[in-house]
Protein backbone atom coordinates (compact mmCIF):
# COMPACT_ATOMS: atom_id res chain seq x y z
CA UNK A 1 0.00 0.00 0.00
CA UNK A 2 1.55 3.35 -0.97
CA UNK A 3 2.61 5.75 1.68
CA UNK A 4 0.04 8.36 1.00
CA UNK A 5 -2.87 5.86 0.98
CA UNK A 6 -1.82 5.23 4.68
CA UNK A 7 -1.51 8.89 5.28
CA UNK A 8 -5.32 9.38 4.31
CA UNK A 9 -6.72 6.86 6.41
CA UNK A 10 -4.87 7.99 9.88
CA UNK A 11 -6.33 11.29 8.50
CA UNK A 12 -9.81 9.73 9.09
CA UNK A 13 -11.78 9.96 12.44
CA UNK A 14 -12.51 7.15 14.69
CA UNK A 15 -15.00 4.61 12.73
CA UNK A 16 -13.94 5.57 9.10
CA UNK A 17 -10.32 5.01 9.58
CA UNK A 18 -10.97 1.15 10.53
CA UNK A 19 -12.88 1.14 7.47
CA UNK A 20 -10.63 2.69 5.06
CA UNK A 21 -7.81 0.24 6.87
CA UNK A 22 -9.98 -2.66 6.11
CA UNK A 23 -10.96 -1.84 2.38
CA UNK A 24 -7.22 -0.63 1.35
CA UNK A 25 -5.96 -4.13 3.44
CA UNK A 26 -8.43 -6.05 0.95
CA UNK A 27 -8.14 -4.30 -2.02
CA UNK A 28 -4.21 -3.98 -1.78
CA UNK A 29 -4.87 -8.19 -1.19
CA UNK A 30 -6.85 -8.81 -4.12
CA UNK A 31 -5.30 -7.06 -6.40
CA UNK A 32 -1.37 -7.33 -5.89
CA UNK A 33 -0.75 -6.59 -9.47
CA UNK A 34 -2.48 -3.00 -9.01
CA UNK A 35 -0.79 0.45 -8.72
CA UNK A 36 -2.17 2.26 -5.30
CA UNK A 37 -2.12 5.75 -5.06
CA UNK A 38 -3.42 8.89 -4.03
CA UNK A 39 -5.90 10.55 -7.22
CA UNK A 40 -8.25 13.51 -6.88
CA UNK A 41 -8.06 13.15 -3.30
CA UNK A 42 -8.49 9.69 -2.89
CA UNK A 43 -7.40 5.98 -2.77
CA UNK A 44 -7.62 4.38 -6.18
CA UNK A 45 -6.23 1.06 -7.55
CA UNK A 46 -5.07 0.74 -10.90
CA UNK A 47 -4.75 -2.07 -13.54
CA UNK A 48 -2.30 -1.16 -16.52
CA UNK A 49 -3.33 2.54 -16.00
CA UNK A 50 -7.03 1.92 -15.79
CA UNK A 51 -8.52 3.25 -12.55
CA UNK A 52 -10.40 -0.05 -11.15
CA UNK A 53 -11.22 0.29 -7.32
CA UNK A 54 -11.06 3.26 -4.67
CA UNK A 55 -12.39 4.39 -1.55
CA UNK A 56 -13.37 7.82 -0.37
CA UNK A 57 -15.08 9.79 2.86
CA UNK A 58 -18.32 10.91 2.08
CA UNK A 59 -20.25 13.17 4.35
CA UNK A 60 -21.41 10.74 7.11
CA UNK A 61 -19.98 7.44 5.10
CA UNK A 62 -17.16 5.78 3.56
CA UNK A 63 -18.10 5.17 -0.32
CA UNK A 64 -16.56 2.03 -2.10
CA UNK A 65 -16.05 2.67 -5.62
CA UNK A 66 -15.92 0.30 -8.51
CA UNK A 67 -15.57 1.79 -12.28
CA UNK A 68 -16.87 -0.84 -13.82
CA UNK A 69 -19.07 -1.86 -11.46
CA UNK A 70 -22.51 -1.80 -12.95
CA UNK A 71 -21.25 -4.97 -15.14
CA UNK A 72 -20.58 -7.00 -11.81
CA UNK A 73 -24.27 -7.67 -11.67
CA UNK A 74 -24.35 -7.41 -7.80
CA UNK A 75 -27.19 -6.50 -5.54
CA UNK A 76 -24.41 -5.31 -2.94
CA UNK A 77 -23.50 -2.53 -5.47
CA UNK A 78 -25.69 0.46 -6.27
CA UNK A 79 -25.26 2.55 -9.82
CA UNK A 80 -23.19 5.70 -9.19
CA UNK A 81 -22.77 8.17 -11.84
CA UNK A 82 -23.41 8.57 -15.73
CA UNK A 83 -21.10 5.91 -16.76
CA UNK A 84 -20.25 2.23 -15.25
CA UNK A 85 -19.29 2.73 -11.45
CA UNK A 86 -21.01 1.63 -8.95
CA UNK A 87 -20.47 2.10 -5.09
CA UNK A 88 -21.14 0.90 -1.54
CA UNK A 89 -21.44 2.99 1.56
CA UNK A 90 -20.25 2.30 4.67
CA UNK A 91 -20.78 3.92 8.22
CA UNK A 92 -19.28 0.98 10.20
CA UNK A 93 -16.53 -1.47 9.48
CA UNK A 94 -18.80 -4.30 10.99
CA UNK A 95 -21.07 -3.48 7.67
CA UNK A 96 -18.15 -4.43 5.32
CA UNK A 97 -18.42 -8.32 3.97
CA UNK A 98 -15.44 -9.37 3.29
CA UNK A 99 -16.56 -12.30 1.37
CA UNK A 100 -18.43 -9.69 -1.10
CA UNK A 101 -15.85 -7.51 -1.57
CA UNK A 102 -13.32 -10.35 -1.96
CA UNK A 103 -15.98 -11.53 -4.90
CA UNK A 104 -16.50 -7.63 -6.04
CA UNK A 105 -12.32 -7.46 -6.26
CA UNK A 106 -12.17 -10.25 -8.77
CA UNK A 107 -14.76 -8.68 -10.96
CA UNK A 108 -13.10 -5.59 -10.72
CA UNK A 109 -9.99 -7.62 -12.34
CA UNK A 110 -11.98 -9.75 -14.81
CA UNK A 111 -14.76 -6.50 -15.94
CA UNK A 112 -13.18 -3.50 -16.80
CA UNK A 113 -14.17 -0.97 -19.16
CA UNK A 114 -11.03 1.94 -20.68
CA UNK A 115 -11.31 5.07 -18.34
CA UNK A 116 -7.95 5.87 -18.98
CA UNK A 117 -8.94 6.64 -22.90
CA UNK A 118 -12.25 8.27 -21.39
CA UNK A 119 -11.07 11.70 -22.59
CA UNK A 120 -9.81 10.99 -25.67
CA UNK A 121 -12.56 8.96 -26.98
CA UNK A 122 -14.87 12.13 -25.70
CA UNK A 123 -16.38 10.38 -22.97
CA UNK A 124 -17.59 7.49 -24.95
CA UNK A 125 -16.40 3.90 -22.83
CA UNK A 126 -14.97 0.55 -24.21
CA UNK A 127 -15.09 -2.51 -22.72
CA UNK A 128 -11.45 -3.79 -22.14
CA UNK A 129 -12.42 -7.34 -20.35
Amino acid sequence: MHSDTVQYNCSQAGGDEEICDLLAKEIDAGLPEAENKIWHAHPVWFLDGNPVAGYSKLKGCVRLLFWSGQSFDEEGLKAEGKFRAAEARYTAVSEVNVADLRRWLKKARDIQWDYKNIVKRKGRLERLK
